[in-house]
Formats: structure tokens, sequence, C-alpha cells
């Protein structure tokens, strides 16, 4: 190996150093027995930001509006908690957010496929901490996901 397939894999990260020595991981979501593309597939992570963005501006436009008048620190901690009862109403009833609605996304439980309250409070509490949703494993579900026992899919 000449030093540009080495920096080559050491920048594209070691899942595809790992593929080119000949490790077949199979495609996200093969393990948990969902289709490679199409619906009920893993969503990928530009559909779930882009949700995320969306309900996050929501939030803040009625933080902003509605409850402090103004754009303040008071206006962040107002939009967390109405991000997160948005998050636990919604998830714990339909299955998705406005924003997650919007790109065609859908939280699931695992075992019965609908998310019930209390796995959507786990996941919102999970969610509103942060750094479980930046920690993923190879199937793209977040700690968050995993701890709660869902995956959000492609409608």
């Amino acid at each position: 190996m000449d030093n540009r397939q080495a920096i080559g894999s050491w920048l594209s990260g070691p899942r595809a150093a790992m593929e080119d020595a000949g490790a077949d991981f199979g495609y996200r979501g093969e393990r948990l027995g969902l289709p490679k593309e199409g619906p009920g597939s893993i969503a990928r992570p530009g559909r779930r930001l882009g949700a995320l963005a969306v309900d996050w501006g929501l939030c803040l436009l009625i933080a902003y509006g509605l409850l402090t008048h103004g754009y303040n620190q008071a206006t962040s901690n107002w939009a967390l908690l109405i991000f997160f009862v948005l998050s636990v109403l919604t998830v714990g009833t339909v299955g998705f957010t406005p924003g997650k609605r919007l790109f065609g996304l859908r939280v699931l439980a695992l075992e019965t496929g609908t998310v019930n309250p209390l796995r959507a409070l786990l996941r919102s509490v999970l969610l509103c901490l942060a750094i479980p949703a930046l920690i993923w494993d190879r199937d793209g579900r977040g700690l968050h996901d995993r701890l709660a026992g869902t995956v959000e899919v492609r409608i």
C-alpha cells in the first residue's frame, strides 16, 4: 500500500478501509430486517437533520412570538421545552413531528411498529440531551433510538 492509499483510507473512515480490506457490513438496516432503499428503509442523515432544523425553527418561532416577545437566552430555553413537548406528543401519538412528516420520515418501535408514549418520552429526553443523538451505530441509529428501541425510517 502506498502513501496515497493510506491517506485515502484515513480520510474515508474506518468503515471504508475495512470494506476495502474485504469486510462485508451489509447495508444500513439489514440487521434490523429493513429494506435497503425506499419506504421502510433507514432514514439518511440529511433528511433527519433537515427535519430537526424545521422542528427547531418551529419551536423557536413559537417561543419567540408567544412566550418571550423577543430573542434572548430565555427564547432558547423555552424553545427546548416546546421541542420536548412537541416530540413527546407527536411521536408518541402519530409517529412523526411536523418536520419529520415534511421530510417523509417516521419513528417506529422495532417490536410493535408503533411508538407508545413512554418510548417517545425516553427518546425525547435523550434527544434533548443531544449527546446520545450524536453517537450512531453502523445502522445509522442514534443512541437515543437504540435505548428507546426505535428506528427512524422513510415513509
